[in-house]
């Protein structure tokens, strides 16, 4: 029984200390990365509440019944956001804005992880789902000279940025691309793709695609952080409805994700529907929500799945959405205070400043 209770209490430490260190909003991947594992927190303070109330008698198990509550009543707080019970972002869009085609776009993203070699099975499921847009993340030159092999003929409009530290970008459409740029935005390096793409309708919307910097135990988020936040600045003065996409490195309930969201007004369709974890792909118990897709509100909301494994530690996702003529949401994100605005800009341009290698340049080197 003591090893036992050892145990039980190392464990409700720890529960405690992931769920504080996140609410500091310390820019440090050690920090930052704590808030990823919520569910998986969650679930195992579920299964410590019983464990401390039959097995820790006294007021010590008083104690740990008040820590743990707490802890579940906090992770509850963010992860409840993506379940049924709370109120979407996006609204359906109407039985008529769905039959009409010209309004209708599709987009597959995917993390392809650059040293998978398996081509073959994300081109299957393009072929299979049709996508008007498909956003390829980790692409270096063997990955794009496979995905235009196969899929040119039917996705004659590309932006190829190839690349051998894992931030290639490979985006392959349908409709017409016009206005593309490729940028390094924050950090050398670290590519992001901005687009117009034309509708089959005619109207115009704007397409950013981004793979910011994944949070490590040794480095601060702040490259990763001024990339997103830079993101949503651009978007809420773009004067075309925006879709950003791409896999953030961050997770949907993020300090840095919530934050975006305020500086944007983009909408996050899974908010009241599902987590549609999508990292990782090869470990079902470390699962959470990295590739995102964020939305004006002039759009509606057909269909959003996460689709099967491609070879990649990530799976790909797909969704289809309908611009209508108006904006129009369920819920608000927020909006940011002119504060939360002026800290973002300098933290920007601090970072932009910095001279420094991308994190994990050298992580999918092949042998």
């Amino acid at each position: 029984m003591g090893l036992t209770l050892t145990i039980i209490w190392i464990l409700t430490g720890a529960m405690l200390l992931a769920t504080l260190l996140p609410l500091s909003k310390f820019p440090h991947g050690a920090v930052r990365g704590l808030a990823f594992p919520r569910e998986q927190v969650f679930l195992i303070t579920l299964i410590l509440l019983p464990l401390m109330f039959f097995l820790q008698p006294g007021g010590l198990g008083a104690l740990g019944l008040a820590i743990l509550l707490f802890v579940a009543l906090v992770q509850s707080i963010y992860v409840a956001k993506f379940t049924p019970f709370w109120r979407c972002q996006t609204l359906k869009a109407s039985d008529s804005l769905k039959a009409d085609a010209g309004a209708r776009i599709s987009l597959l993203p995917a993390n392809v992880k650059m040293s998978n070699r398996e081509y073959g099975r994300l081109i299957d499921l393009v072929r299979q789902r049709q996508p008007d847009l498909v956003m390829a993340i980790e692409t270096d030159a063997k990955w794009i000279e496979a995905l235009n092999e196969a899929l040119a003929e039917d996705y004659p409009h590309r932006v190829e940025v190839p690349r051998d530290n894992g931030y290639g970008l490979h985006l392959l459409s349908k409709l017409e691309l016009s206005d593309t740029r490729v940028r390094e935005l924050i950090v050398e390096g670290v590519p992001s793709i901005r687009t117009c793409v034309t509708l089959r309708n005619g109207e115009a919307i704007r397409l950013y695609v981004v793979h910011p910097e994944p949070p490590v135990p040794h480095h601060d988020t702040v490259g990763r952080d001024s990339e997103i936040a830079q993101v949503g600045l651009e978007a809420a003065e773009d004067p075309l409805p925006a879709i950003v996409t791409g896999d953030l490195n961050d997770v949907a309930w993020s300090t840095t994700t919530r934050l975006f969201q305020r500086l944007s007004r983009l909408l996050d369709p899974r908010v009241g529907r599902g987590f549609y974890n999508t990292f990782s792909a090869t470990m079902p118990w470390m699962r959470w929500p990295l590739d995102h897709l964020f939305h004006d509100p002039r759009f509606r909301l057909i269909e959003m799945e996460r689709l099967g494994k491609i070879g990649s530690d990530h799976f790909p996702m797909w969704f289809v959405l309908a611009l209508a003529a108006e904006e129009k949401q369920e819920s608000s994100p927020g909006k940011a205070d002119p504060e939360e605005k002026r800290d973002a800009e300098e933290m920007i341009a601090e970072e932009r400043a910095r001279d420094r290698e991308a994190i994990g340049s050298d992580w999918e080197k092949e042998d």
